[in-house]
């Protein structure tokens, strides 16, 4: 049973993984580091248009990873958990000694570059 138990955690933190593996789910979380934001700051920030960006927040918002707050007429976006910029930060630390490493690896798919 613990077998199972242990399947089903790995199953888990393998789906929370997929919040950050999409490259425009990945530029919002990293606009919102800094402050939260607006739909249309994020859409300045990250370059994506503005249902993409809107698309994505449902997405991440679903999760957890990003939560939204009504401030008059706009809604506020940010991080759902300080632990997600904390993850972020941790993942650049990583990246810059083995960006060579990931750059070259012809494992993962070149689909996920864009």
């Amino acid at each position: 049973m613990l077998t199972a138990a242990r399947a089903g955690a790995t199953l888990l933190k393998a789906k929370l993984f997929r919040g950050f593996s999409d490259p425009s789910r990945l530029s919002i979380l990293d606009a919102l580091r800094a402050s939260p934001l607006t739909v249309t700051e994020i859409v300045a920030a990250t370059g994506l248009s503005q249902p993409n960006v809107s698309n994505h927040l449902g997405c991440l918002r679903d999760c957890g990873l990003v939560a939204s707050e009504q401030r008059g007429r706009h809604v506020h976006y940010r991080l759902g958990d300080a632990r997600v910029a904390a993850i972020l930060g941790l993942a650049d630390e990583l990246l810059a000694d083995v960006a060579k490493g990931i750059y070259e690896c012809t494992r993962y798919s070149a689909s996920a570059e864009a």
